[in-house]
């Protein structure tokens, strides 16, 4: 059986936006959602580089902080690590079950019941149906909503929602476990659960890919480290 791995190489990420009459704005969302840099190509085309020649071998044990200010390619170099971004250049091989909170409310359906958003989270992370169905009580129970589960979450409020996105999202340890930030969600007695469910998690995985501002945060659960800035690997290290 193989070792759980990342193995990234020569990977760029770019996103190509149209229409130079709304360039301003459109440059302003993407740099800030996706990080990188951007280049002109006409007056009709900017391509935006959110990733430029990634080279990164992950092991397994290893656990990876990726550091970097806002829009230096964090989160874009997380969700090519979970399969949500597709490279325009280069590749990666992976081997490993993977988890990954990267947009906690990603895949959630606001006319939907909390039931069946649960079905909907536990399909989008690749569990099958019958996965999910066997561990249903337990997420419930650990999301404490009760009978609140049959109703349609688009009467939660914030934080309701984000205790069933929680929830469904990390029932089952995983091989690789992808985390954009330290999430702090719900009340105090739910935020202690949450962040014991984490511990377990980071704990349980063979490889952690962790992107954080927190320095202290690092130090205490990473043995490894990366620092983006536009899109490119700056420096890396043991921690």
């Amino acid at each position: 059986m193989k070792d759980t791995y990342i193995d990234i190489k020569s990977l760029s990420l770019e996103f190509e936006l149209y229409d130079s009459s709304k360039q301003s704005l459109k440059k302003k969302i993407i740099h800030k959602a996706v990080g990188g840099f951007i280049e002109h190509k006409d007056s009709k085309k900017t391509i935006v580089k959110a990733l430029n020649n990634i080279d990164l071998k992950i092991n397994s044990g290893d656990r990876v902080g990726i550091l970097g200010h806002n829009g230096s390619g964090k989160s874009s170099l997380l969700q090519v690590i979970a399969g949500i971004y597709e490279p325009t250049s280069g590749k990666i091989d992976q081997h490993g079950t993977l988890t990954a909170l990267i947009d906690i409310n990603q895949g959630l359906d606001f006319e939907a019941t909390g039931y069946e958003n649960i079905l909907l989270k536990g399909i989008l992370h690749g569990y099958s149906l019958k996965e999910i169905k066997k561990n249903l009580n337990s997420i419930i129970e650990f999301s404490g909503l009760g009978d609140f589960i049959n109703m349609p979450i688009k009467n939660y409020s914030t934080g309701m929602v984000l205790r069933l996105a929680f929830a469904s999202s990390t029932f089952k340890n995983q091989n690789i476990f992808v985390l954009d930030e330290w999430l702090s969600v719900g009340d105090d007695d739910f935020l202690k659960k949450c962040e014991l469910r984490l511990t377990e998690l980071i704990k349980d995985s063979d490889i952690l890919v962790f992107a954080t501002h927190d320095t202290n945060l690092l130090n205490r659960i990473c043995n490894k480290y990366v620092r983006l800035e536009s899109g490119t690997i700056v420096e890396q290290g043991k921690i």
